[in-house]
């Protein structure tokens, strides 16, 4: 039922519509499904269970404590991925991918450092003082980085996979992550060659709602997987000190004081009515 619930969102979404029979890759063969009016259609049944993977991948990625980067700078991905990242606590990219940004991580890292240097001293009031022009001049450095890295300014360290909502758009940021052998989730069309891709799932990547279907579900998974993870954090932390209230007692055993009862302790006195003998 679940299958058939998620292949009735994707139909509904337009995510079997792929590209022009005379715009495809050879290799996307085996998830086109067949031709209508020269455009391909996709086997959205494939779409599911490849969906399905690539969810329980990035679940378990979550559970683990690592970030997936959520990548998509093309018009219709972009306010998408946005949103999907904010919700699912995620650094995303959906404007200029800026290169080098994986593979020169420490140059992008020290940006980042000046930017946040920026904010705090905006913060603070210390821009008030300066005189207005160089106010101004770092007013529009800092509106310029945020645009270019506010998505990924949190992010200190490489992420555990990236998620692309295109790989031949942001292709610049497909083979920073295959340098560096970081696994990769992407919406792969029939204009798209799936091989170079650990989690291709075949669907149209041109569609809004294809788009922000499929961004949900691996967010949705994200956040199962921290979920998951803080749950196991938690059941820890409460058997852990379980244990040390039960050790407690034990430890201080020979040290508590029972005061005996006194019906038990004292000896029977003599009766007052008794003579003792002379």
């Amino acid at each position: 039922m679940i299958e058939n619930a998620l292949l009735k969102q994707l139909l509904e979404a337009g995510a079997h519509f792929g590209h022009h029979t005379s715009y495809w890759h050879p290799k996307a063969k085996k998830y086109i499904f067949t031709q209508r009016n020269s455009i391909h259609i996709i086997d959205l049944e494939q779409t599911v269970t490849t969906l399905e993977k690539a969810c329980a991948f990035a679940q378990d990625l979550a559970a683990r404590g690592q970030n997936i980067l959520l990548v998509g700078t093309k018009k219709q991905a972009q306010q998408t991925i946005e949103e999907e990242a904010v919700r699912c606590g995620m650094s995303y990219v959906n404007q200029r991918w800026l290169g080098g940004m994986l593979t020169n991580f420490a140059v992008i890292q020290a940006r980042i450092d000046h930017l946040v240097r920026l904010e705090n001293k905006k913060d603070k009031g210390e821009l008030a003082r300066l005189p207005k022009k160089e106010r101004v001049k770092i007013e529009k450095e800092i509106s310029h980085l945020n645009t270019q890295m506010g998505g990924f300014k949190e992010m200190t360290t490489l992420p555990g996979a990236l998620f692309i909502a295109d790989p031949i758009k942001d292709k610049i940021a497909f083979t920073e992550a295959k340098k560096l052998s970081l696994p990769v989730i992407a919406i792969s069309d029939t204009n798209c060659n799936p091989d170079g891709i650990d989690y291709p799932i075949p669907a149209n990547d041109d569609a809004v709602k294809a788009i922000k279907l499929i961004c949900s579900k691996i967010a949705d998974a994200i956040i199962k997987g921290k979920t998951e993870a803080f749950s196991a954090e938690a059941g820890l932390a409460k058997s852990g000190a379980k244990e040390e209230h039960e050790e407690a007692p034990e430890i201080l055993g020979s040290h508590i004081f029972e005061p005996e009862k006194p019906g038990k302790s004292e000896e029977p006195k003599e009766s007052e009515g008794e003579i003792a003998s002379p």
